[in-house]
């Protein structure tokens, strides 16, 4: 897409994005890729924001290694991937995305639009990496480097104590191996919905016969989730199960 397409008001609201970003792109068709969803896409036989979303993942997650690693030189390998997990996570991004108003600049099809898309979550996420993505092939790495930093400023000081951010699922095999002697099964569910919406499910299943499903925008989220569940009744482990 050339500027000239652009209306005066789309062009505001770039212009407000890449100050947010402390970034002004010389190609904004990029940047209008990076904010299409596939929904709209589908739609209007355009190109969405999947492919600089993978570039985006793999810019991002070397940025922050590189950022782990020079701000935590005591720590061995597996603590700087937990770090770096819950810096890239779904939650994570798409706070960053709220904090700069994403998504009122998105582009989504109609259905999507209707289910809520611009507020949840994983789409927030997907296009924050787009945006990554984009700012990369427009500018490089240096330029990729000065935008993700700043967004990520103040998440440093959060890290607080690695125990109390363990993912849950790494937190729930922990805790069955110590209280129950045996690893969690994951066995996953059908999926629905459309392609630009799909839905996981996934049953999780204790030595003690206690089950909890629960579904995510992927097959590792609903597992995630499924996790959490399992941890919040822990203190029903030892009852029957129902």
């Amino acid at each position: 897409m050339d500027t000239h397409e652009l209306s005066s008001s789309r062009r505001r609201e770039l212009q407000s994005l890449e100050s947010a970003l402390g970034y002004a792109f010389w190609d904004v068709s990029l940047l209008e890729t990076a904010l299409t969803h596939s929904s709209w896409a589908n739609e209007h036989g355009i190109a969405h924001n999947e492919r600089l979303e993978f570039l985006g993942d793999a810019v991002l997650e070397l940025v922050i290694s590189r950022e782990v690693f020079l701000h935590f030189p005591a720590e061995r390998e597996g603590a700087m991937t937990k770090m770096r997990s819950r810096l890239v996570s779904e939650e994570s991004l798409s706070r960053l995305a709220r904090k700069i108003s994403l998504g009122r600049l998105l582009h989504m099809g109609r259905g999507e639009e209707s289910q809520g898309g611009r507020a949840r979550p994983a789409l927030l996420a997907d296009a924050m990496e787009a945006v990554f993505g984009a700012v990369f092939l427009d500018g490089g790495y240096a330029a990729a480097e000065k935008v993700i930093l700043p967004l990520f400023r103040d998440c440093w000081n959060t890290l607080g104590s690695l125990d109390e951010h363990k993912d849950y699922k790494t937190q729930l095999q922990e805790a069955t191996q110590a209280i129950l002697h045996t690893l969690p099964s994951y066995i996953p569910g059908e999926s629905r919905g459309p392609d630009h919406a799909r839905e996981f499910s996934v049953c999780l299943e204790l030595s003690n016969g206690r089950r909890y499903a629960a579904t995510g925008s992927s097959l590792k989220r609903a597992e995630h989730n499924a996790a959490r569940m399992a941890l919040e009744d822990q203190q029903n482990w030892n009852a029957p199960a129902q």
